[in-house]
């Protein structure tokens, strides 16, 4: 296959018909692996991709009309054939799992109804400590509570060491949200 711009490649070629010809694709691939999606005009995109046997097998998709000729070596099997196919039903289940399970811990981690300032504070100490929202107020290591305004003096429970380290991060996440923005966090 030679492009417009005079480079040549060798491998199976599969073209996506479409009724605007700008927006036809054809895949260049060595191997199994297929790929789809829409280009800026006069531009190609290379990847590399696994087959089924995890060898590594490069791939380039490029606009059909970037192809300028290109000629058939040999005909064999259907690349686009169904039957040839392989998908892993339970790996393709247990990465969605795994991603709804991320989404779901993510977004715990947002506070409802809270400032910026307060999601903030609850940023900095997750970063070292357990910390969880119970409505507006920060629950950190199941026993030391931050209720709002959340200044050291709102901190309460748990032992007088956890007590005061996380008195300890509020207070400098606060200092540290003044220092940036003076005169917004008071």
């Amino acid at each position: 296959m030679r492009a417009s711009s005079g480079e040549e490649s060798e491998g199976i070629i599969v073209i996506s018909h479409s009724s605007k010809p700008s927006c036809g694709l054809a895949l260049l691939r060595r191997g199994s692996v297929l790929t789809r999606g829409r280009l800026s005009p006069g531009r190609s995109q290379e990847g590399v991709g696994r087959t089924g046997r995890g060898e590594r097998r490069n791939v380039r998709v490029l606009k059909a009309n970037y192809i300028k000729e290109f000629s058939v070596v040999s005909t064999g099997e259907d690349p686009l054939d169904p039957t040839g196919c392989v998908l892993d039903l339970a790996a393709i289940h247990a990465r969605e799992e795994a991603a709804l399970r991320q989404a779901e811990m993510e977004a715990e981690r947002i506070g409802v109804g809270v400032t910026p300032e307060a999601q903030s504070i609850f940023d900095a100490l997750s970063k070292t400590l357990p910390v969880q929202w119970d409505k507006t107020d920060i629950v950190v290591m199941k026993e030391v509570r931050v209720r709002s305004p959340y200044q050291p003096e709102n901190v309460s429970g748990g032992t007088s060491a956890a007590n005061e380290r996380v008195k300890k991060v509020v207070d400098f996440e606060r200092k540290r949200l003044q220092a940036r923005v003076p005169g917004q966090f008071s």
